[in-house]
């Protein structure tokens, strides 16, 4: 069954936790603010990746990622663009499966109209009290059969390794 790793919002800090909830994946999405080309490359040691540019991501490396991607994995449709305020597609229309996103921080998981709807949050400096998170979906037979976000353990808190421990399921 494939695995489609989702991260985003780096802002050039690319966790070790990140590449270790990583490895093992099929192919690699980042919903922007990137940071650097370096954590395209690292990412691309892991397994294929498909990226977008986000709102901070700036420098002749960014202007060669495009602002909106749409990628296929087996069967599965993917539309990644960073801002979701911004989709200028009817995923349902376009025949998207799962659309990802990022620019929020917040990980999330919704479905509307029976398009999948993930953010996996920011993976790199942690933003207020945010958690800082990624996610994945797994696909048996052109369907996601699972997918969730998963707040990587950084520091020493009780909070953490508890959000750790519970991963959101769709």
């Amino acid at each position: 069954m494939p695995r489609i790793g989702l991260i985003s919002d780096t802002h050039g800090l690319l966790r070790p936790q990140a590449t270790a909830f990583l490895h093992g994946c099929d192919h690699i999405v980042h919903g922007g603010d990137i940071g650097h080309a370096g954590i395209l490359e690292a990412l691309a040691a892991i397994a294929p990746v498909t990226a977008v540019r986000g709102n901070n991501d700036f420098g002749t490396w960014a202007e060669r990622l495009p602002e909106t991607a749409l990628c296929r994995v087996g069967e599965i449709r993917l539309y990644v663009i960073h801002d979701l305020a911004l989709l200028d597609i009817d995923p349902q229309a376009a025949g998207v499966h799962v659309v990802v996103s990022g620019h929020s921080h917040k990980p999330s998981i919704a479905r509307r109209q029976g398009v999948l709807f993930v953010n996996p949050g920011s993976a790199g400096p942690r933003r207020f009290r945010l958690p800082v998170s990624v996610a994945e979906l797994v696909v048996d037979d052109g369907d996601v059969v699972s997918v969730r976000t998963v707040e990587l353990q950084v520091e020493n808190s009780s909070r953490a390794a508890h959000h750790a421990a519970l991963p959101r399921r769709l």
